[in-house]
Formats: structure tokens, C-alpha cells, sequence
């Protein structure tokens, strides 16, 4: 199979259209607007719905009202845009219907820049609006596993009833590399037993909505959202380990510092230092057990993030005190080099008393004197 030069964003784009990509609703913003521009020519050209929305808050609503008639929707923004769709998510969640959702992250807070960045690791895992619900967010590293997650996400998103993610980061979205497209889906509209897809008459009247002003009924709903969250857990945990066979040293990172740690964790080996890595793909759910299984043999935990130390709390929850875990990380749009790391790696593995320090107040400290 012959591979082709493609841009992140619009690699993400076209894998949308090949899985069957029904409708998308979005409004431009850097630097994800690519996906947008693209699929302004591609969804019209094969008679789909595309509409670029007056704002995000236009958009996600969209979204909702698609969703809710059972068609394959998706919007792509970057961390403000997203920020403006919390409430439609939530609505979404609270509604239990299928959607997905780009965020190619920028430089933050506020407006930032349009710099790439991990700073949205939290609101896309932790948050992503008010009330209590789960989400899966997939976290590619290149452009051939942004394609492979962006297909599969429209899957999950249905099979779960649930907003399925995909963060990527300003460098994903804007970078070139060879990849590999998968065939082409065709549109197919399922029967869903909740969709609101226009059918009186035929069937008793369908009713989606996401207000429940008994406490009671409210309280059945998230248990139910709960319980189908326990079934991903179970089975939708996707994570890449390098070099963990003798591994007495491990570097956590996901997405482009994932893959930036790569090259330096290459770099120890040919040192003779014997570390690895695991990347995480699916951020949520999180692959704690994982970890937990790692930090029976390793001797150290570095986390490596482009923000500062958001996934770090969910590693140091799965390692429980049991092996020192150090931190690195570059805020704001840095992208670190994999020097960077590979000192961060030296440190770790010559460092016989550890700081008393937090591994982010210790970090903290470290940024501030080199400044």
C-alpha cells in the first residue's frame, strides 16, 4: 500500500469522512482550523452536512441536536473553543448520546497562543463540565495514530453512549508525515432503539433529554452512566510500552512529550541505562493497572508532560508511594527537546536521596532557578 505526505489536521479530517461521518459543526480557531477548512470542500462534495456554526457555543449544539437523531457528528476545536462548549458537553453526557470531539490543544491559559500544548489533560479527563460523568479520551502521538483514533472513536462513541475525545496538541495537528488511510466506510444510518429520528406514528414517541428535577431519577442516571463507565474501564485500556522488558526505570508520557521522551529514552539506552517508556493512548480510562503492575520491578517513575503535572496526579495514584516518581514538564507551548528528558533521566537514575519536595514543587524549583 502506497503511504501519503499528509497534514495532521487534515489526516484527522479525511479519517472523520472515512468512518462515516455524517454531519460536523465547528467555528475556526488555531490551530486546529485546518480540519475545518477541509472538510468545508469534502463533507459537501459528498453530500453531507458540514456548517461552520456562529461561535463554539453554535457548534456543540449542533452537535446535540444531531446526535440525538442518531447521526455520526463531531466537532474539532482547540482549549478556548472547547473551554465555550462545556455546558452543551454536559448536556450531551447528561442526555446519553454519542458524539466526538477534536481538541488539537494550544498554549494557555486564557488565550494563550497557538503554541502546542498539553494544558487541557484535566478539563478533557477531569472535567469537561459540570456534573458527575465519565468520558474516553484518546491521546494520539503522530498523525497515522491520530487517523487510527479518530476512526475508532466514532466505535466507542456509540457503543458506550457516551462523548469520546481525541487531544492532540498543536504540533499533531500542524505536522507532515507519511501514513496509511484505511477504506472507506459508507454512511449508515442505524436503527438506534433512542434515536428521535423522525418516525411518529411508527413507534411510541421518543423523549431525549438530560433534565431529571427528581433527585432520585437523577441519581438512577448517573449510576446508569457509571456502570456503562465500569465496562470501558474493563475494556478499552490502550497504552504503547517501549523498551519495558528489563526496564528498571520507566518515563510516562502521552501524546508529543510521549513521543519526544521516546528519542531520549533511545538515547539512555545506548548509555547502557536500562529505562522505558510507556504512553498511555487512552487517557481516560486510565491504564492505572498498568502502572501498578510496572512498579513491582522498576525502581523509578518519571512523568513527562507539556503542562504542569496533570497526568502526574493520576500516576502517583497508581504507583501509591511505592517507588519515587520525579516530574518534567514545559507549559505555555514549550515542547521539550529529548535532551531535555534524557537529563531529567540522568537525574533519576543518579539521584540517591530524593527531594522531600512534591515531584511538582520540586520541578517548580528547578524551573525557577534556571530562569
Amino acid at each position: 500500500m502506497t503511504r501519503e505526505l499528509w497534514e495532521g489536521n487534515q489526516a484527522i479530517a479525511e479519517a472523520a469522512v472515512r468512518a462515516g461521518l455524517e454531519a460536523y459543526f465547528g467555528y475556526p480557531i488555531t490551530p486546529q482550523t485546518e480540519v475545518l477548512e477541509y472538510l468545508s470542500r469534502r463533507m459537501p462534495e459528498l453530500g453531507r452536512a458540514f456548517v461552520q456554526a456562529e461561535s463554539e457555543l453554535g457548534a456543540i449544539n449542533m452537535v446535540y441536536g444531531a446526535a440525538c437523531a442518531g447521526v455520526r457528528v463531531m466537532s474539532t476545536s482547540s482549549s478556548p473553543g472547547v473551554s465555550l462548549m462545556m455546558e452543551g458537553l454536559s448536556y450531551i453526557a447528561g442526555t446519553e448520546v454519542p458524539m466526538v470531539l477534536v481538541n488539537v490543544m494550544r498554549g494557555g491559559p486564557g488565550l494563550g497562543n497557538i503554541a502546542p500544548s498539553q494544558g487541557d489533560y484535566n478539563q478533557a479527563v477531569h472535567g469537561g463540565g459540570h456534573g458527575d460523568y465519565p468520558r474516553i479520551v484518546l491521546a494520539p502521538a503522530s498523525v497515522q495514530e491520530a487517523i487510527d483514533l479518530t476512526m475508532l472513536s466514532f466505535d466507542l462513541a456509540e457503543k458506550y453512549r457516551m462523548i469520546t475525545m481525541v487531544i492532540a496538541d498543536g504540533s499533531i495537528g500542524q505536522m507532515m508525515e507519511p501514513i496509511n488511510f484505511p477504506e472507506m466506510k459508507p454512511v449508515q444510518r442505524k436503527d438506534w432503539d433512542w434515536a428521535t429520528n423522525g418516525r411518529m406514528g411508527k413507534r411510541e414517541r421518543r423523549i431525549l433529554t438530560s433534565i431529571n428535577l427528581d433527585p432520585y431519577q437523577e441519581e438512577k442516571t448517573n449510576l446508569r452512566l457509571l456502570g456503562r463507565w465500569k465496562q470501558v474501564q474493563a475494556n478499552e485500556v490502550r497504552y504503547k510500552e517501549y523498551f519495558m522488558d528489563d526496564a528498571e526505570y520507566v518515563v510516562v508520557g502521552f501524546g508529543t512529550a510521549g513521543r519526544v521522551s521516546l528519542s531520549a529514552v533511545r538515547a539512555a539506552r545506548q548509555e547502557g541505562i536500562k529505562v522505558g517508556l510507556l504512553r498511555p493512548v487512552t487517557v481516560s480510562p486510565f491504564p492505572m493497572d498498568v502502572i501498578d503492575e510496572l512498579v513491582k520491578r522498576v525502581s523509578g517513575v518519571l512523568v513527562v508532560e507539556m503542562n504542569s503535572g496533570q497526568m502526574l496526579e493520576d500516576v502517583r495514584l497508581a504507583v501509591r508511594g511505592r517507588v519515587p516518581v520525579e516530574f518534567y514538564g514545559r507549559m505555555g507551548g514549550v515542547v521539550p527537546f529529548p535532551d531535555e528528558v534524557l537529563s531529567e533521566i540522568h537525574r533519576m537514575v543518579s539521584d540517591k536521596a530524593p527531594s522531600k519536595l512534591s515531584p511538582r514543587d520540586a520541578w517548580f524549583e528547578r524551573m525557577v532557578a534556571t530562569k
